[in-house]
Order: C-alpha cells, then structure tokens, then sequence
C-alpha cells in the first residue's frame, strides 16, 4: 500500500512539474517579444507594440500605441495569465496555451473586472502566431451583445 500511495504522489509531482514548465515554457516565449514592433491594423492603421519586463522579469507589460492599451502577463502557479486594460473601461482576464509546435499563444477569457454583464464589451480571446524573430500576427477579439469582432496586427519588429 505505501508503494503503491509513493507512486502516486511520483506521478502527480510529475503531471505539476510538466504543468508547470508548460506554463514557464508559454511565458518564456512571450518573453522573446521584448522590444518595439510596428505595422499595420486590419483597418490599414500604422500601429507600434513594445514590450517590456518588469517587476524583476516576473512580468511582460505591451503597450498599444493607437489606442493606449495595456496588457500585462505573468505566471500564475502553473499556468500563464494575462490581464488586459482595456480601454472599453473593464480588465479581462485570460489563461495562456502555447501550442505544440511553438508558434502560437492562445489566450482565452477566463473573467473580467468592472465588467457590468457577460453582454457588455470585452475582450474575450488574444492570439499571437510568432512565425520568426522579426514577424508576429497579433488577433484581439471583442465581444459585444453577442457578437465578436478581431482585429489583426501584423508586426515586424522594430528592435
């Protein structure tokens, strides 16, 4: 019975060790944004993203130019968070998936402060595909009354 109740523990030590690096491995690759990017919005706006660490490196904030956004990653335990301050007023919350080839950053919404009802706009999901070291696609998506509406960022860094 002791065996049998080490082994356990062995296997769900491991399944948190690999959540874990999951989530580290996420941010680590976030972490590669760091600098100034410039493009163009799907609307055919000339936009600039920087990156940046702080709080030690335990933080990546990204600054939207055109619109004065905020966003603000970090590690959570085991999994990857971001919370964005936005400027429809409210701050979505969203959980970070890498996905297996390394490419993509999912976020998904997980909750939201000074949201007034699940109907009122908000972020619900960011996607960031990270082709190469000078190129990235950023895709916000926003929902209101239902219905969502991306907006694209294609991005070439600027350094």
């Amino acid at each position: 019975m002791l065996r049998f109740a080490l082994a356990i523990t062995l296997v769900l030590a491991s399944t948190l060790a690999l959540a874990q690096s999951e989530a580290q491995k996420s941010f680590d690759k976030l972490k590669t944004l760091v600098g100034t990017w410039e493009g163009k919005t799907s609307q055919g706006q000339t936009t600039q993203v920087t990156f940046r660490l702080t709080a030690g490196g335990s933080a990546l904030l990204s600054e939207i130019d055109h619109e004065t956004m905020i966003t603000m990653f970090h590690l959570d335990g085991d999994r990857l968070l971001m919370t964005h301050y936005c400027a429809a007023g409210n701050q979505p919350r969203m959980v970070g998936t890498l996905s297996p080839d390394g490419k993509t950053l999912t976020f998904d919404f997980l909750d939201a402060t000074n949201l007034a009802s699940s109907q009122a706009g908000h972020m619900i999901r960011v996607v960031f595909t990270l082709p190469d070291a000078t190129h990235q696609v950023e895709e916000w998506t926003f929902l209101t009354d239902g219905k969502e509406r991306t907006e694209v960022f294609n991005l070439q860094r600027k350094n």
